[in-house]
């Protein structure tokens, strides 16, 4: 393929090389002429292992050239990847003014060039900025239609400083967030050698993707410091603590709970994050990562609540009251903090939960829920059929056996809160957004 690269810096450079390693001709343009001379020579402007013997390889093959010329690089590729960097401001928000300027110049090129050329942004960008801005000025400047006359993707890229060429040739996956289809077979081509799945996306997922990644990386980092902060204190060998813990491939170090859904309860994670919390504070240590996550928990819960009194309908059914499925467990479930409070804000309530039998219910976890809904006998039903007919909102706090022939039963006028995420059911006036 005839690739463009714009931006050779760390991400630009690293892309360059590689690309043009696995035959595609590619052009890189930048606007440092210091940068585009040590890169003729086959030297790297940046310190990445391999790479200046790379880029050495691809120069003398001829694979890759270089050019401070936007117009030339469109006017020879049928794939553009911007690179450029998007720094924080000081208020958080990212620059884009770098990216925009390419854009426009993009954009000018686009005008005067009369085959089909994809623009793809692997500049890490936060969501809406494709959408808002990206695509308006290459619109504006070209004098064309997105996804009709060029296309437009947004490629975030997982590369690791030191580790970056592996990394772009041993990917877990490519991401493409494709604004049409078209654009995103395009795109995949350039990625036809290397062997690992591509999921294609809409442009903001692909976006959300990459900060949800760097996000949970630092979160990973912080939790083992804070961890290990009050391991030492304790004089207890924290690598080792953390070298254990990443042997439970189940649920510490898989996908397990890393789903959107509700708020976690029961009688395990609350109460441990609150007693590892007190250990921390007992000894002065300062665990502000440890610290957010009950605040967290609550204000999931609180969203749920205020989702439901902003819409005053006051005539509720809640599917599900224990704190996930398959146990009768009620303690600390965050569906009896939603039920408790929309009780005490005088909310007509029936709960419908098969596994949830009160002469079957004994010792702590009976005490919770009498002492949380002392009047739980009035609200519970096995009734669901004459229950749902009534209900103005329907709360789907967990996936119930018989949950297809009960989201079946779901009418038009009926605003149901879907906190569970499940697929396929929904009515017109709906929500998952909590």
């Amino acid at each position: 393929m005839r690739i463009s690269v714009f931006g050779m810096g760390y991400v630009g450079c690293v892309s360059a090389a590689c690309f043009a390693d696995m035959h595609h001709n590619v052009i890189g343009v930048d606007v440092n002429l210091q940068k585009l001379d040590l890169i003729k020579k086959g030297q790297s402007p940046i310190i990445e292992p391999g790479l200046d013997e790379l880029l050495a390889k691809v120069i003398k093959s001829g694979q890759l050239t270089i050019s401070d010329s936007a117009e030339y690089a469109i006017k020879n590729s049928d794939v553009s990847m911007v690179c450029v960097g998007t720094p924080s401001l000081p208020n958080g928000s990212l620059d884009t003014h770098f990216l925009l300027r390419v854009m426009e110049q993009i954009g000018a090129t686009l005008r005067v060039i009369d085959h089909y050329h994809v623009v793809t942004i692997r500049s890490t960008l936060l969501p809406g900025v494709a959408k808002e801005l990206i695509v308006p000025i290459l619109e504006q400047t070209s004098g064309k239609v997105a996804g009709e006359e060029f296309g437009v993707c947004v490629n975030p890229e997982f590369l690791r400083e030191s580790s970056a060429i592996d990394d772009f040739r041993n990917p877990p996956f490519t991401l493409i967030g494709q604004f049409d289809q078209r654009s995103g077979d395009q795109l995949a081509k350039a990625y036809d050698l290397i062997d690992r799945p591509i999921y294609r996306t809409e442009p903001d997922a692909a976006s959300m993707v990459k900060y949800a990644s760097n996000a949970y990386h630092a979160l990973k980092v912080a939790f083992a410091n804070e961890i290990g902060a009050i391991s030492n204190k304790l004089n207890i060998d924290s690598q080792r603590v953390m070298e254990v813990f990443c042997e439970d491939r189940s649920l510490n170090i898989s996908k397990a709970y890393l789903r959107p859904g509700f708020a976690f309860g029961g009688s395990c994670l609350p109460k441990d994050v609150r007693a590892l919390n007190y250990a921390a504070k007992h000894r002065d240590i300062q665990t502000p990562l440890l610290n957010s996550i009950i605040p967290s928990n609550e204000d999931h819960i609180q969203r749920a609540i205020n989702t439901v009194l902003m819409r005053g309908k006051r005539h509720v059914v809640m599917l599900g009251l224990s704190f996930k499925p398959g146990t009768d467990d009620l303690r600390e479930s965050p569906l009896v903090r939603i039920a408790e409070t929309l009780i005490g804000k005088g909310y007509k309530l029936k709960i419908y939960d098969e596994e949830v039998i009160l002469s079957n219910l004994f010792g702590k976890n009976k005490e919770y829920i009498e002492r949380s809904l002392p009047h739980i006998s009035e609200l519970l039903t096995s009734d669901y059929e004459g229950a749902l007919k009534d209900a103005e909102t329907i709360i789907i706090g967990k996936k119930l056996k018989n949950m297809d022939e009960i989201c079946g039963m779901f009418e038009e006028e009926q605003f149901v809160l879907d906190l569970e995420y499940m697929a396929d059911w929904a009515p017109a006036e709906s929500t998952k957004i909590v």
